[in-house]
């Protein structure tokens, strides 16, 4: 049976991964800094480490008896004065080596759509750095490179909420999203495939007019949609980039980065944003 150690399990992602790989009857080792979180979220797991992945001793043994590592590690909003550089790059980098002392045969790293043309955020930087050394360890790797999650898109649907869905530019640009659970699906896949880089989207591409008027229609309500001349969009990259602390900057800059960008990527999964969605709208209603 393949044994897998998953970091990241209490994250979003993380968790669709856990259940993933417990669908298909693999033994998982999981890392949390709060093993209680993982109870108390659902998160199945076979054996539980304690372990900080940004301090290397916390790892000693982690990979030992494991085949395969997946990590998701990753700064999705920056707290405890950490920095990109000091999770998205050194953590995994910790997580390399002992994954390398133990013998471990893959690893499996979860990154970002376009991260390599995206360098000049520090998120994309420091996640592009650890694939860099990554590549360079003669480690068996996968890079797995998705869109943005179905759950980034509850904003839309808040704003739509307010009753107004603003945008910048003419909204034409188009992305295919990605629920967690189809993610999952394709990392869970990675492990035994002879992929070095898998590029994963949801099964639909749409433009952000669409993704709006999709909130809208689940809502019930006419659709409003505000278009703001791109020229905002960059005064206001260039104010967070020059007076926000960094604490709140990252991810702030990426969301307006990748606002002007297409992200498509191939097509994977079955789950539509528009039911994403109406899960969201009941959720909401049941509280």
């Amino acid at each position: 049976m393949t044994r897998v150690l998953l970091a990241g399990a209490t994250g979003y992602l993380g968790g669709h991964i856990a259940h993933e790989l417990r669908r298909r009857g693999l033994w998982v080792r999981a890392l949390a800094r709060r093993p209680e979180a993982l109870a108390s979220a659902g998160v199945p797991a076979d054996d539980i480490v304690k372990a900080e992945v940004t301090e290397p001793a916390s790892l000693a043994g982690c990979c030992d008896g494991i085949d395969v590592v997946i990590t998701t590690v990753g700064i999705t909003r920056q707290k405890d004065g950490l920095s990109y550089m000091d999770v998205d790059y050194q953590a995994n980098m910790n997580l390399l080596a002992e994954a390398q002392r133990a013998g471990v045969r893959r690893f499996v790293y979860v990154s970002v759509l376009q991260g390599e043309q995206m360098r000049d955020l520090k998120i994309c930087d420091a996640k592009e750095r650890f694939v860099d050394d990554l590549r360079a360890s003669g480690m068996n790797a996968c890079v797995i490179r998705p869109n943005g999650f179905f759950s980034d898109m509850g904003e839309i649907l808040g704003m739509a909420r307010q009753g107004r869905v603003w945008l910048f530019g003419d909204g034409q640009l188009r992305s295919n999203p990605i629920d967690g659970a189809d993610l999952a699906v394709v990392c869970a896949d990675a492990l035994t495939s002879d992929d070095t880089e898998v590029l994963a989207g949801g099964p639909q591409v749409m433009t952000q007019n669409q993704i709006a008027q999709a909130a809208f229609d689940v809502l019930g309500q006419r659709a409003r949609i505000t278009h703001l001349p791109d020229g905002v969009r960059r005064l206001v990259l260039w104010a967070v980039r020059t007076f926000a602390p960094g604490t709140v900057s990252g991810p702030i800059e990426f969301f307006l980065t990748v606002m002007a960008r297409e992200m498509v990527a191939p097509l994977y999964g079955r789950r539509t944003l528009r039911s994403h969605f109406e899960a969201l709208k009941r959720d909401s209603s049941a509280n």
